[in-house]
């Protein structure tokens, strides 16, 4: 039997509605299509620092306390002490 269906959410949703019996083995079989993309096992996926990066001290005329009063400077939020 073969089924078609696509991934929504990351989950595979059949096109037509279909019941299966608790404990059935399935197979799945990626198609390729157009919107698909394939990454090569060669090919290393950035890491979220990698990505970043460029942006790494982009900015250098923030306050001293910045990072513990953000809301403060950002929406008017009280000051943290």
């Amino acid at each position: 039997m073969t089924l078609t269906g696509h991934v929504k959410n990351g989950t595979i949703v059949f096109d037509q509605p279909i019941v299966l019996p608790e404990g059935a083995a399935v197979q799945v079989e990626v198609l390729k299509t157009n919107e698909a993309r394939q990454v090569p096992a060669t090919e290393e996926i950035p890491t979220l620092y990698e990505r970043l990066k460029p942006f790494i001290g982009a900015i250098d005329d923030l306050p001293p306390d910045f990072s513990i009063n953000h809301d403060h400077y950002l929406y008017g939020a009280p000051k943290r002490t």
